[in-house]
């Protein structure tokens, strides 16, 4: 972007020229009509916005359709590109500009040379666990125009909802798109509101209503069909297509599932025939086929699947997921059509052609990439929109996790292990909302903006998080655009954010906010700050329990919601922590250190207060800088078995006086973990030592009979501390 000298004044006709692409000009009118006049007229007769070809285009050029070039002069507005895509994102551009500049009626001159980074620039909707109406989703479609984005991803069937209409199969819609109730609250409150949800589901007229729509819009629809798991909503339709007889009913639960499709011949016509009607509805390249968390319990004990792993002398039960995999890819590379599906379609084997949608981590974007095969990033630590955003405490309930503004805003979707070849492998990054805790739309929107912002420049390529507070004043300007528009956005970013730091006496708690740091008003017993309390300065000592309460002020009047702290100390507060493996990126908030922060975790919001192992056991070193007296050893775990944590399986507490030689001074079994539900205050005698080191043992695969049965169980811890 350069500014060059002078200014286009708006005026109050604005003329169009009448050759501009009629659909994607439309639109602009319609973006700005309740703001500006607009007529069309011939190109010399003074018209305010032109569109022209780039200048003998190159080959390289056609094929980087998004690319356009805006010059802005006293004259007007000229676009240059080679396609309707590269038209319409300048049109967001300019639509941008003419918002900002309104009130003085005058744009400065400018030059902008534009194109985007990454060639999948998505956003995902599950409407299973909730369903979202026609106008609903158009609206969603709306918001990924507005910030360029080009993909949405239609999550349609799942445990708890089959959304399609398929004419050879009714029952799906007729039995799969409705469910006897829904769980609501926490997950550990295992609570049900009791009132029947369906049938929620789309005809094949409205999925081709908003394919045309989202197309207007220059945005890709890839639909998803899940398999061979998140199946029970078409199982209850179809039992025959399972491993047992059933009967099965639509999921009022969250979580995963152990009845999954049986791959049998009569699976494979019905997913066949299913899939070929999902494909005269979408014309995208890509078909979503899941692939994800396909439990393999009712595989094991099945005859038909036995039978089938020796005869094509699989592996195991994974290889048979990969055979699964590669059967109905062959019949949709038939069709002209490519797949995609979540990390889990690289056990026991990639198929030939699958593009990759890297969830867990960035390791199975990296595996495909590697294997010359393409993939989406969006790993659930930066790209799950469905995590909370701001202090869980002040913030609706979430499905957990934490994935402020910020942390969307510091991705990188090119993983550092790739060389340049194979980053060429890396389609581009998608966000994802899952809607298990989102009730209606206005909850959609709260949690899409401002995170959609960050995933924009992510997408388009020029995030900078090193210049994040610029980007944070831009966010703010762009929420006058949300308020106009009645969309119910976040105002996370005006609340205190606090960051527990070592302190030489323990611990410190550092407020923040995006605002006048003047305006943050605090107290530290547990009362409600007001406009006379005192205005945090420094980082507040913690050397004791105490309740750390702020919020941010303007003129006396409350801005933010009040963010509630509770601190309980120990002789580990604030001291230095190894871990001898680290935890998954999802629950990593904090690292080692919040194991030694002086905040216990609250069992219903998994954000910022625990840490989070999948398959591998905590062992944490933590070093008292001198030798200690202590007797208690108090630490917790969690038991919530359809998220896949279990207990740990066992634990012991070793002292040491240099690091390197440790002596066990106790040691508990799972009986006793179990019955004290995982929250363990050991008595350990009279310690001296300099070092503690607890291993808390991990509850490993996990077993039949479980949700996620034989996947890596997971073990959260939060504090460990000593008396």
């Amino acid at each position: 972007m350069e500014f060059l000298k002078g200014e286009f004044s708006i005026p109050e006709n604005f003329k169009l020229d009448e050759n501009l692409p009629k659909q994607e000009t439309e639109y602009f009118k319609k973006r700005l009509g309740s703001s500006f006049i607009f007529s069309y007229g011939k190109k010399d007769e003074g018209v305010h916005l032109v569109n022209s070809l780039f200048p003998a285009p190159s080959k390289e050029d056609l094929q980087k359709k998004e690319k356009y070039s805006i010059e802005i002069s006293s004259g007007g507005i000229i676009i240059w590109s080679n396609t309707k895509e590269g038209y319409f994102r300048a049109l967001q551009t300019v639509i941008q500009l003419m918002e900002q500049y309104k009130a003085g009626k005058k744009i400065p001159a400018m030059k902008i040379e534009d194109e985007p980074r990454f060639a999948w620039r998505g956003m995902h909707l599950d409407v299973c666990r909730h369903f979202f109406t026609v106008e609903e989703v158009k609206q969603y479609i709306d918001y990924l125009a507005m910030y360029k984005l080009n993909t949405f991803h239609w999550h349609l069937t799942d445990d708890q909802g089959w959304r399609i209409e398929i004419k050879k199969y009714p029952k799906l819609t007729q039995t799969g798109s409705k469910r006897k109730e829904s769980m609501i609250g926490a997950y550990v409150d295992d609570t049900y509101d009791g009132k029947p949800y369906g049938p929620f589901f789309y005809t094949q007229e409205q999925i081709k209503e908003v394919v045309k729509y989202a197309r207007e819009r220059h945005i890709t629809v890839v639909p998803e069909i899940e398999m061979p798991g998140h199946a029970l909503a078409a199982l209850s339709a179809y039992p025959e297509l399972a491993c047992t007889k059933g009967p099965f009913e639509p999921a009022a639960k969250w979580g995963v599932f152990d009845d999954v499709f049986c791959p049998k011949e009569e699976t494979f016509t019905f997913l066949e025939n299913v899939l070929a009607e999902v494909m005269v509805l979408f014309p995208s390249q890509y078909i979503h086929i899941g692939g994800d968390e396909c439990p393999k319990t009712r595989w094991k004990e099945c005859a038909h699947c036995q039978a089938l792993i020796k005869k094509h002398n699989l592996k195991d039960e994974h290889g048979l997921q990969s055979y699964f995999i590669h059967r109905v890819e062959k019949y949709v590379n038939s069709k002209g059509r490519k797949i995609i599906g979540w990390d889990e379609i690289l056990e026991g084997g990639l198929a030939p052609n699958a593009a990759v949608m890297s969830w867990t981590g960035i390791k199975g974007g990296v595996e495909a990439a590697k294997s010359n095969h393409f993939a989406v990033m969006t790993p659930g630590s930066y790209c799950y929109f469905d995590h909370y955003q701001g202090d869980p405490q002040t913030e609706p309930n979430a499905f957990g996790g934490f994935t402020p503004l910020d942390k969307v805003y510091s991705y990188h979707p090119v993983p550092e292990e790739l060389n340049a070849e194979q980053s060429k492998y890396i389609l581009g990054v998608q966000a994802n909302l899952w809607t298990e805790y989102i009730l209606d739309f206005k909850q959609v929107q709260y949690m899409i903006f401002p995170r959609l912002f960050a995933l924009s420049e992510v997408g388009w390529g020029t995030s900078k998080p090193e210049n994040y507070k610029e980007f944070e004043n831009r966010v703010v300007q762009h929420f006058k655009i949300l308020d106009k528009m009645n969309i119910n956005y976040a105002k996370s970013i005006y609340n205190i954010s606090g960051k527990v730091i070592p302190d030489p006496k323990g611990v410190s708690y550092e407020l923040s906010t995006s605002q006048n740091p003047d305006g943050i008003k605090f107290t530290i017993d547990g009362s409600e700050p007001k406009p006379n309390s005192p205005t945090y300065q420094n980082p507040i000592p913690v050397s004791k329990a105490l309740t750390v309460k702020s919020a941010y002020f303007e003129h006396g009047e409350l801005k933010s919601a009040v963010s509630s702290q509770d601190f309980s100390t120990s002789k580990t507060t604030g001291k230095k922590i190894t871990l001898e493996h680290q935890p998954g990126e999802n629950y990593a908030f904090g690292g080692a250190f919040t194991l030694v922060d002086g905040i216990i975790g609250n069992v219903k919001q998994l954000g910022k207060t625990w840490l989070g192992f999948q398959g591998t056991d905590v062992v944490a070193t933590i070093d008292f800088g001198q030798n200690t007296q202590f007797s208690e050893v108090y630490f917790n775990t969690l038991d919530n078995k359809g998220s896949w944590i279990h207990l740990a399986k066992s634990a012991q507490i070793f002292i040491s006086d240099d690091n390197k030689n440790f002596k066990l001074i106790k040691e508990i079994g799972k009986e006793e973990i179990q019955s004290s539900k995982g929250k363990l205050n050991l008595k350990v005698g009279n310690q001296n030592s300099k070092y503690i080191r607890i291993k808390i043992e991990n509850a490993g695969v996990i077993p039949a009979g479980n949700p996620g049965a034989d996947s890596k169980a997971w073990l959260f811890v939060d504090e460990i501390g000593a008396k």
